[in-house]
Order: C-alpha cells, then structure tokens, then sequence
C-alpha cells in the first residue's frame, strides 16, 4: 500500500477514514476551499485523538491536493496518508487544464502512482474518477478508459464518485464489463446518498467494495437509514465490502470549524453504528475492509524525506 511517506503493509494500516479531503479546490466550491495546512493539521490530529490511524485522501489531478504538504502533515500527526491521482468531473476544471491532460491521461495516472505528483517525489496510492447522475456522459466513459489503463499496470484502487451515489451498476458495466477491471480494485463512492438496497445488494455481489461516506447536511436518508443498508448488507454476507468515510469537503464542514469534519467518523457515527450493527462489526468496516481496498503492490518504494 502506498503512502504519502512510502509503501506500508495493508495490515499496518489501522483505523481508516476510507474517503476524505484535507485539501480541496473547485470552481464550484468558491469560497470554501481546504486550503489551510494548519486546518488541515488541526483536523488531523483531532481524528488523531478520536482513535484514527489512516485517511484516504481522494483529492484529484488539479483540485488542491497539497501533495507537497501530506508528508510533513502525515509525519506529525502519526495518521497515515494515501494521496489520489485521478480526474474529476469535467465542471471542476478550467477547459485548459482538461486539454493538457487529455493526449496521455492514463499516462500522468501512472507517472503519479510510480514516480510522483509534480516535483514533489510524493506518490499516489489510488486512482479517483466520477460518473454522473445515473449516468455516463463522454467524459466520464474518457477519464474511466485511462482510469483503468492505470489500474491494470498498476494493480491500485480505482474510486468513483457517484453523483448523489447514483449510476453504480453503470459504472461497474464499463470499469469491469468493457475495460476488464477486476470488481474488487473498484469503490463505489456516497452510496448512501442514495440508499437503494437492491442497488447495494447487486453492486456488493458484483464484487466492487461500498464506501458510505460522510454525514447529511440536506436531510436526505444519508443518516437514517445507513444503519439498515448495512445491515442489510452485513446479513447477506457482504460485511467484508463495506468502507466508511467522512469525505469533508469544504472548510465550513471541518470539525475545527465547529462542524463534524473527520472525527465524527470515530465519534458519534461509530457510536451509533456499533449499537446498531455490533462493534465487531464496525471495527471491521474502518480496518481490515479498507486494508484490502486500498491494498497494491508497486514495486520497492523509498520512503519520503521531504
């Protein structure tokens, strides 16, 4: 598995947010960006004190990711980091930016994953694309192609944004029906925004692991109803898939902000899905589940010293 301070075991990997940002740009978010290194230390190390051990960071190619800043945040925050590669909807990019990646965008993928983001030496350890809502337009079906160009030479992770977790199925059909992605090198990001069981049921046995990530703030049955969808889940054999997130995503939603930013993954939401579903059970979902998702072997890799 590989971390912003070189390659670690799977098993070493510990208490994980599965999906999350400490640094994120976009048009659409204007006003919000995380873009504060000492915002983002601070909510490290509060998830630190809440009992974490790992985020996954699915920041993309050209939104913010702070790669330069991950190994010194990572380093003193004793919470492991997985930088992303990747390509998100085409709305958080200037037209510019989607034209200079486009001859050879499994190729920056790769270089990311093997040789670093920019000049910083700091690798990426997934690949992270988005569909659209239920459905795939021209630029997902592109970014998705060199997504999983990346994944074969690689062997890491792809995730995918679905939007307001719609389009699952389809998203499956391309990445593992027409690109031959292996199902379980894909996780299906903000299922439960859409907490369709049927839809969860076909996409856990299709293979694919099932991030639920990140609190409600619109009152839709994100909260309510995801102690059922797992159990739903859990009950049909598929607790060895589920991951969990807290995916924070502006600088109003950080916990140092007054907000439940990434320590209400281990705070109330374990609390509550612990006395719902049993704390084995949760425990697996934040340790041995994200260990295997995440889990790729790219070769011997130096450790970060920067």
């Amino acid at each position: 598995m590989r971390t912003v301070l070189g390659d670690i075991a799977p098993a070493d990997l510990g208490v994980c947010d599965a999906h999350d940002h400490l640094f994120l740009r976009s048009p659409q978010l204007p006003g919000q960006e995380l873009a504060d290194a000492g915002a983002a230390a601070a909510e490290l190390a509060a998830f630190r004190t809440a009992g974490g051990a790992a985020v996954i960071q699915w920041t993309p190619y050209g939104m913010g990711r702070g790669a330069a800043e991950l190994p010194r945040l990572a380093r003193e925050s004793g919470v492991r980091i997985v930088a992303a590669t990747g390509l998100h909807q085409a709305v958080h990019y200037a037209p510019e930016v989607l034209e200079r990646v486009r001859a050879d965008l499994a190729g920056v993928f790769v270089s990311e994953l093997t040789e670093g983001i920019g000049g910083t030496g700091v690798r990426a350890g997934m690949i992270k694309v988005a569909g659209g809502f239920h459905g795939l337009d021209r630029h997902a079906r592109y970014t998705m192609t060199a997504a999983a160009e990346a994944q074969r030479a690689t062997g890491v992770a792809i995730g995918i944004h679905l939007e307001l977790g719609t389009g699952a199925l389809d998203v499956l059909d391309l990445l593992c029906g027409e690109l031959g992605v292996a199902p379980d090198r894909v996780v299906l990001g903000h299922l439960n925004r859409a907490p369709d069981l049927v839809v969860h049921r076909m996409a856990a046995e299709a293979g694919a692991y099932l991030a639920f990530d990140g609190p409600s703030r619109a009152h839709h049955a994100t909260d309510w109803r995801l102690p059922d969808a797992l159990a739903a889940l859990a009950g049909a054999g598929f607790g060895d898939r589920i991951l969990l997130g807290g995916d924070t995503t502006t600088a109003g939603a950080r916990s140092v902000n007054g907000s439940p930013g990434m320590p209400y993954l281990l705070r109330r939401h374990r609390e509550r899905l612990a006395l719902a579903l049993g704390e084995g059970l949760v425990t697996q979902f934040l340790t041995a589940n994200p260990a295997r998702a995440f889990a790729a072997d790219l070769g011997r890799s130096r450790p970060v010293t920067g």
